[in-house]
């Protein structure tokens, strides 16, 4: 399900973070379900189980995840994703499509990449 790179620079939280984020943007895992318990992740990941309670936490903070009381932590709907992090990834966007443009990638080619990921194939 997840994979960890020792020799990623990024701390270990944020690689679970990453890779959690991922599974919900693909639509592996879906609005509602639940995600694994912190002690359970930890120990098939053969890591310290507050590493996973701050990837949970982050989530949570950009709107991810949201937790319930008693029963764990759930996707939450893309609706609540944070402002911040939609920003954030719009600045990145604007970036790269300004260099892949600059490389000669036409705005027609742009468009029809954004049209397949919109209508949920995969490129």
């Amino acid at each position: 399900m997840l994979s960890l790179d020792y020799r990623d620079p990024r701390p270990i939280y944020e690689q679970v973070k990453d890779n959690l984020r991922r599974l919900m943007v693909t639509g592996v895992m879906a609005e509602g379900e639940k995600l694994p318990s912190v002690r359970s992740m930890a120990s098939s990941l053969a890591i310290n189980p507050n590493t996973i309670q701050r990837a949970y936490d982050a989530l949570a903070a950009e709107g991810y995840v949201y937790a319930v009381p008693g029963k764990g932590s759930f996707v939450a709907p893309n609706a609540g994703v944070d402002t911040a992090r939609k920003d954030t990834l719009l600045r990145t966007f604007d970036e790269t499509a300004s260099e892949l443009i600059y490389l000669g990638v036409t705005a027609q080619m742009l468009t029809s990449r954004i049209a397949t990921l919109e209508g949920g194939t995969n490129l």
